[in-house]
């Protein structure tokens, strides 16, 4: 793909001119410095940017609360007591699922523990946890703490998989062989979809089906692929999944995350769950009876009423992705993180090494570069020019061009100021 790009403005406004979602850059907001510039802004992994009818459709709700008080439960303009319904198609097209198989709740590592508690169900001979090597670190306090709940020591019971010496991603065949070799004392494989730190995405369907022929449940966090990457949660026969909603998908800050649970699963009602009155049968819920009834599907291990602002904010947002589909969106990001790609390797000598794969199928829309020398200082100059992207200890600095705003100009306008820096 390299091949076909050239190391020019021209080019980069050519390929704006051509590109069939340059217009959904005008339908986010961009921070600013005090002259009015936006800023080069490509941390939308880390926090995505707010989409311009997100105060809209905030102020609806703040509206119907002030006209309505209770009664907008039922009567404001999308009624709260069934407002993260109006998220469900829109979600379940997003991650390639059945609609009984997704909703939007709580926070990630909230829902990451709801579904563990669920479907962590160690034995003696079969108790352990798989991880990749580096991973999120929530996710990681979230399986030690998981596995101390149960009594086992994260020492012995917590599996990392690193990858071979020399190299920083995971290749998919060892991952397969280390599973085909442990998997008998391994419950749960639990890994991102995306590695934060390395931008790698992982094959979730192959590792799913090695996972499955060693009898493990096999759960992901798609923090960073959800709203990114083309998946496929029911085809691939994933057992559960968990994401956020404020990076890729522009949610805003600490929004509303979301998560899968496969429909042969959400009937299963003798599955152990924490429960709460909104995963209560919706027919009886306001019959306030004392027995729990769950609803069937991912409803089911709701636990409240949801935060209708936040979720408000993510409808905004997920108007936005539906209307463009993931096909496209990916489509784009392909070219985009490809473009920049090609423009930072053209002179390779340089001060930094990009450690995410350079293969399209194994990474969504980030190079994270290791830098060799005065990393931070290096992001303080980026900064100061109103470049922003973000750091990750000890030594990486994570560029993210997001498809949905970012053009292929300001990826060349950023890799001329980074490559002076560097």
């Amino acid at each position: 793909m390299a091949l076909h790009f050239l190391p020019d403005l021209a080019f980069a406004r050519e390929m704006d001119a051509a590109d069939p979602l340059a217009s959904y850059r005008e339908r986010f907001l961009f921070p600013k410095k005090r002259d009015g510039q936006e800023c080069l802004y490509f941390c939308g992994n880390s926090l995505g940017l707010q989409p311009r009818t997100a105060q809209a459709y905030i102020e609806q709700e703040l509206r119907d609360w002030a006209e309505l008080g209770v009664e907008g439960h039922f009567h404001a303009q999308h009624p709260w007591l069934s407002y993260h319904e109006f998220l469900t198609e829109q979600t379940a097209r997003l991650v390639g699922a059945l609609p009984q198989e997704v909703v939007a709740m709580n926070s990630l590592t909230v829902n990451l523990h709801l579904l563990m508690l669920s479907f962590y169900r160690p034995t003696h001979e079969r108790h352990k946890i798989l991880i990749e090597a580096h991973a999120f670190p929530s996710d990681q306090y979230a399986v030690q703490s998981q596995l101390e709940f149960h009594g086992y020591d994260p020492r012995t019971a917590l599996l990392e998989m690193p990858p071979r010496e020399g190299e920083y991603d995971l290749r998919t065949e060892d991952i397969e062989a280390f599973i085909a070799r442990e998997g008998k004392s391994i419950a749960l494989i639990m890994l991102g979809g995306v590695n934060y730190a390395t931008g790698q995405a992982f094959d979730m369907k192959r590792i799913t089906a090695a996972g499955h022929a060693q009898g493990c449940v096999v759960g992901f966090d798609l923090a960073h692929a959800a709203g990114n990457l083309i998946l496929a949660l029911h085809d691939w026969e994933v057992d559960f999944a968990v994401w956020c909603s404020y990076k890729y998908l522009n949610a805003g800050p600490g929004g509303i995350a979301g998560c899968f649970v496969h429909e042969r699963h959400g009937r299963n009602f003798d599955l152990p769950r924490l429960a709460g009155w909104w995963g209560h049968n919706k027919q009886t819920r306001f019959l306030m009876g004392p027995e729990f009834e769950a609803l069937p599907g991912a409803e089911g291990w709701q636990l409240s009423n949801p935060p209708i602002f936040q979720l408000a904010a993510l409808r905004a947002a997920m108007d936005i992705f539906d209307e463009v589909g993931m096909t496209a969106l990916r489509a784009k990001s392909v070219l985009l993180t490809g473009y920049l790609e090609y423009l930072l390797m053209r002179e390779p000598a340089r001060n930094f090494t990009i450690i995410t794969p350079r293969d399209p199928e194994q990474r969504g829309a980030q190079l994270s570069l290791r830098m060799h020398k005065n990393g931070k200082t290096i992001l303080q100059r980026l900064l100061g020019q109103n470049v922003i992207c973000d750091w990750r200890e000890p030594d990486l600095i994570r560029v993210a061009p997001a498809p949905l705003y970012n053009s292929f100009e300001e990826v060349y306008r950023f890799t001329e100021i980074f490559l002076r820096e560097v």
